[in-house]
């Protein structure tokens, strides 16, 4: 429901997130408030992109180490250290963030969406292979456990309730002011419950797949399961070293989480450059720079801290 009203006040609005905010309070009398609220969740996905950024960069030189068989011959747990060290996946980090900006500056979005229409259907078969894979590994079955076993009495702890309804908003973008944005572009006869529903779904099936693929080979290879973003960069190299052409489909693997990382920060910029084009009426181009500029900024400064990741931010993968 949360995404389907996001895509209809995008849409009735015609704007990005400080003009529909405008719009629902300004409907109350209220528009002064709406201008105050949109800032919140619109500073929210500026900061979300700029976590995202940094784990993105992490992708690219996972991709990188695929390629160069660097990441095998290292071994996974040594190459990951190595980017989540005080700087170490410093270049990757500005290669992303500037693909994102002369994406945006010179309209290769559709571009980007043409070629994820052929990679996302390649990362869920990729996917899928790797959940069958795991199946095999010696322990596997414990992480099976883990997963499906329910433990009844974490329903009574708040942190299991506010850690599920995060992750629900985060993977949704519900409240993060790019399904604002989405709507804004709908048409009118476009049936938004039914891309809502699609949506949803879709979100769902890759997660299950993730974590059917990601879960029993945590417990395999005797890695703690509450390690966040930085498993898939643990886990499924070790899968993939163990599979024949395993460096070709590790390749893939990252390539096809890079096109999908990278469509979800044009997103995330969008909406930001969308508002301030809209409250200060700068420039498209100037508006780009300056988000791109302030995502790098504070993108360098936490890169300074070595095993940020773990204290504050959850991953979409």
């Amino acid at each position: 429901m949360g995404l389907s009203a996001e895509f209809a006040i995008g849409r009735r609005a015609r704007t990005g997130t400080l003009g529909s905010y405008e719009y629902c309070w300004g409907s109350r009398n209220l528009k002064g408030f709406g201008k105050v609220m949109g800032w919140i969740p619109l500073l929210g996905s500026l900061g979300i992109a700029i976590g995202y950024s940094i784990i993105i960069g992490w992708v690219v030189r996972s991709l990188a180490g695929s390629v160069t068989g660097s990441m095998f011959s290292q071994g996974a747990a040594a190459y990951f250290a190595q980017a989540n060290g005080e700087f170490g996946s410093l270049p990757w980090h500005i290669i992303v963030v500037l693909v994102t900006v002369i994406v945006l500056i010179t309209g290769s979005t559709a571009q980007i969406e043409r070629a994820n229409k052929v990679m996302m259907p390649v990362f869920y078969v990729l996917f899928a292979a790797l959940a069958v894979r795991v199946v095999f590994l010696p322990g596997a079955s414990e992480g099976y456990k883990f997963l499906f076993i329910p433990s009844w009495e974490q329903l009574l702890d708040v942190d299991t309730w506010v850690m599920a309804m995060g992750q629900a908003f985060f993977s949704l973008s519900i409240t993060g002011s790019g399904m604002l944005v989405y709507g804004s572009y709908l048409k009118k006869d476009e049936d938004i419950m039914g891309s809502s529903l699609q949506t949803a779904f879709f979100d769902t099936i890759a997660a299950l797949l993730a974590a059917l693929a990601i879960m029993p080979a945590v417990f395999a290879f005797g890695i703690e399961p509450d390690k966040g973003p930085s498993l898939i960069f643990l886990t499924l190299p070790e899968i993939f070293g163990q599979m024949p052409m395993g460096a070709l489909f590790s390749a893939i693997f990252f390539l096809s989480v890079t096109f999908a990382g990278i469509t979800s920060l044009i997103n995330m910029f969008e909406a930001v450059i969308e508002s301030v084009q809209h409250r200060f009426e700068m420039p498209r181009r100037a508006a780009v720079v300056l988000c791109g500029t302030l995502c790098l900024a504070v993108g360098v400064f936490l890169e300074a801290e070595p095993r940020w990741e773990a204290g504050w931010i959850s991953s979409r993968f």
